[in-house]
């Protein structure tokens, strides 16, 4: 008995064999992953996406970094950072930070005290001086303080003529709420010394956002000179360790 065999074999073939090399020329043909028209794109498990310019300089990066941290950053084409979310300064603080183009930090949250502005230091305009001529405390310059830093720092020079002792100090509130920060700052027969008042979050115990008097105090304790007192800057800080932020 003969094996019918169709006439048209060969042509089925060769039309076989062109559909194989189709379908193995569209498995190879990746499609473009230009955009996402629904649903999310998930970068997980230790992955990071990267923008990057032709010259491998790395513009946008989010995930995981090398150091095990989840975080962002962002950066301009010559390499610099400007931006960046994520552990900073010995700690899992996840801090944000704003980088100048010379590599300085210029706006970043407290590593420390959370809920607390870092960087910019804010400073607290103080009224002018007065001369210093009562023997009780009285108030010789006044600012209003909006809380905005973990950290207030003060410098603060008082002057006493020949024969005369005069004293400052800095205080926060007012009346039955009122409160020394720092210690006494004296000055006799001529001197002028210096001192910088440093006031930790524990000291004050004001929150962000938070408003207190502060005011410079002076005294004469002795003789009948004139004295005077300056405020040199009275500015709020970053914190420096987590004992600052207590």
């Amino acid at each position: 008995m003969m094996v019918h065999v169709p006439r048209d074999i060969l042509d089925r073939i060769a039309k076989l064999e062109r559909e194989v090399r189709t379908l193995r020329g569209r498995a190879n043909i990746r499609p473009a992953l230009d955009s996402v028209l629904g649903g999310d794109v998930v970068i997980g498990r230790g992955g990071q996406l990267v923008a990057q310019t032709p010259d491998d300089v790395r513009t946008f990066v989010v995930g995981q970094t090398a150091d095990g941290d989840w975080g962002i950053g962002l950066g301009r084409e010559d390499g610099s950072r400007a931006l960046t979310v994520g552990d900073e300064a010995g700690t899992d603080a996840q801090m944000i930070r704003m980088f100048s183009r010379d590599g300085d930090v210029i706006v970043m949250d407290d590593a420390y005290a959370d809920g607390y502005l870092g960087r910019p230091w804010v400073p607290v305009p103080m009224a002018s001086a007065v001369p210093i001529t009562a023997a009780d405390w009285s108030t010789a310059l006044v600012g209003q303080w909006w809380v905005q830093h973990a950290v207030l720092i003060a410098h603060i020079t008082v002057y006493a003529p020949t024969g005369t002792t005069c004293e400052a100090r800095l205080v926060m509130g007012s009346g039955a709420d009122q409160q020394q920060l720092g210690a006494v700052l004296t000055a006799s027969d001529g001197a002028e010394p210096s001192t910088t008042v440093r006031v930790t979050r524990s000291m004050h115990d004001r929150a962000h956002g938070g408003g207190a008097a502060l005011r410079i105090q002076t005294r004469r304790t002795s003789g009948t000179g004139t004295g005077s007192v300056w405020c040199w800057g009275l500015w709020g800080v970053n914190a420096t360790s987590a004992a600052d932020a207590d």
